[in-house]
């Protein structure tokens, strides 16, 4: 747990340093990072939501295998793997929202579906 916590620390604070100079003056850098690692958004989500599956899919056959499910087995192992599960799900909830369209408009960068040019 404390690996864990030390890495979510590092983290948070690499994010907090760092978050400013991509707003900085203007969206455009937000936006052509955005555009330019679509695919790597894509990859990214897709692994996260499968990797939520796998987490959940190995907690289930492991009781499923055993055929009983005791109530040490879940405080042991089923905590760990619903972190687990909710992290990995978020991330991909998260990855989703900032390749959609809402979430580049409300990071600053318009898009128009349908738009009407006048000639």
């Amino acid at each position: 747990m404390k690996k864990i916590s030390r890495y979510f620390l590092m983290a948070t604070v690499s994010l907090s340093m760092f978050a400013q100079n991509a707003f900085a003056a203007d969206q455009t850098g937000v936006c052509k990072l955005i555009s330019e690692l679509e695919p790597v958004i894509r990859t990214l989500r897709i692994l996260a939501f499968l990797g939520a599956a796998f987490v959940l899919m190995d907690w289930a056959w492991g009781f499923i295998k055993s055929g009983e499910v005791k109530k040490e087995d879940l405080k042991d192992k089923g905590i760990g793997m619903f972190v687990g599960f909710f992290l990995l799900f978020g991330v991909g909830l998260i990855l989703t929202f900032v390749a959609s369209t809402g979430g580049q408009s409300y990071l600053g960068c318009v898009k128009d579906a349908f738009a009407v040019t006048k000639a």
